[in-house]
């Protein structure tokens, strides 16, 4: 591992910027292109665009947004949300994006993975997992898809290898179980997947301290470390998460 990034989320519904908690109770935050742009102002490694309703309302990510964002900002950005097939992918690209997050689409044709793999290159592609906890599961954590709303019976460990060998550049793993309860990472979680892979894997999903956050790289074996609620509702600056982390022997970019 280079650095551990900082990477603040920007969950989108109609192009709008909102948080939730258990990817429900949405509440509307701002515009995403305007807090994208204070993020990178404040130090944010990275920045990553999900088009959170994408996917359940069944059409493609909201480009305007999107384009919006990518004009706002010079760090790279990676955009997930009812991309389906190659072709979304290239949109997306051609539109300024640095990386594209694939989710329930992996898991309904993991061919598209191997196509965009060979296509743009595994460093484009970002394969995000959400998972729930389900204790008839080898690992203990089931793969959830169209935003949390349908179970697939997938071991996340286990997917988790299978999409690195299909081509996947990084993981995104999110607890829904964990998501804006600010009570930590799925430490367990993110452990397990962390360390069955060789890819990075970026935590996700339920930090709200700053200890949170070293655990997430500690215990939780991720390489970096995505952030929300404490970004949107100023509970930290990333200057102060950098300096915490770098004080516990973590390497950061400052």
């Amino acid at each position: 591992m280079d650095y551990c990034k900082i990477i603040p989320c920007l969950d989108v519904k109609d192009g709008r910027l909102v948080k939730g908690v258990n990817f429900v109770e949405l509440k509307e935050i701002g515009d995403p292109a305007e807090n994208a742009a204070v993020y990178e102002a404040a130090g944010a490694d990275e920045l990553v665009f999900l088009d959170i309703s994408a996917t359940l309302e069944n059409r493609k990510t909201f480009l305007d947004a999107v384009k919006r964002t990518v004009a706002n900002i010079s760090i790279p950005l990676t955009v997930g949300g009812g991309i389906r097939t190659v072709e979304d992918i290239q949109v997306l690209l051609d539109a300024g994006v640095s990386k594209v997050s694939i989710n329930s689409a992996a898991v309904k044709d993991p061919q598209c993975v191997v196509e965009a793999a060979k296509k743009f290159g595994t460093e484009k592609l970002v394969i995000a997992i959400d998972t729930r906890k389900n204790s008839e599961l080898p690992s203990g954590f089931e793969v959830v898809v169209c935003g949390g709303t349908q179970g697939t019976g997938l071991d996340a460990v286990q997917w988790a290898k299978k999409v690195e060998s299909l081509g996947a550049g990084a993981i995104l793993p999110t607890s829904m179980d964990a998501d804006g309860m600010q009570t930590g990472y799925d430490l367990p979680m993110t452990r397990a997947i962390s360390d069955a892979v060789s890819v990075p894997v970026i935590a996700s999903g339920g930090a709200g301290t700053l200890e949170h956050l070293y655990e997430g790289v500690a215990a939780g074996h991720a390489s970096h470390l995505l952030i929300a609620s404490i970004a949107h509702y100023g509970l930290f600056s990333i200057k102060e998460i950098k300096e915490f982390l770098a004080g516990k022997g973590i390497k950061v970019r400052r």
